[in-house]
């Protein structure tokens, strides 16, 4: 994206650190700014909502792979037979900023997730094909 920006690799424990430094990144990301996430508007630039909009899945990877995980969930019902315990897969997205949720939000309306806020910071996904789809795009952390 940036041939004259220098890019350093640091090995840390399980991972590689990616490090650049430049004033320019705010021409990329005009998001980032002086304080808390949740207390400044978090809005796309135009350019930014038609890759967005072209790929919603790999918006949501990184927004789950930020804030979000994935987990088994479990419920109770009582049957005839006594109570029944089971289990489904469910995806979680928690963040303080109505902003980033409301981005999020959207993303899975592009791709026709079904959603719903479990919080008033967090957002889930539980419906089997909902969930399936964003096993699809969203993937395992590393």
């Amino acid at each position: 994206m940036m041939p004259s920006v220098t890019v350093h690799l640091v090995a840390r424990t399980g991972c590689q650190a990616v490090t650049s430094y430049t004033d320019h990144w705010l021409c990329l990301f005009p998001q980032h700014g002086p304080g808390k996430k949740h207390t400044r508007n978090i809005v796309l630039a135009p350019w930014q909502s038609a890759i967005v909009a072209d790929h919603p899945g790999r918006f949501l990877r990184g927004l789950f792979h930020s804030d979000g995980c994935r987990v088994t969930n479990w419920a109770t019902k009582r049957t005839e037979c006594g109570t029944r315990r089971y289990e489904y897969p469910r995806y979680h997205l928690s963040n303080r900023s109505e902003d980033i949720l409301g981005l999020c939000m959207h993303a899975l309306d592009l791709l026709g997730v079904p959603w719903r806020r479990s919080r008033h910071d967090m957002l889930a996904v539980s419906r089997r094909a909902g969930v399936a789809a964003l096993d699809l795009v969203v993937g395992p952390k590393h």
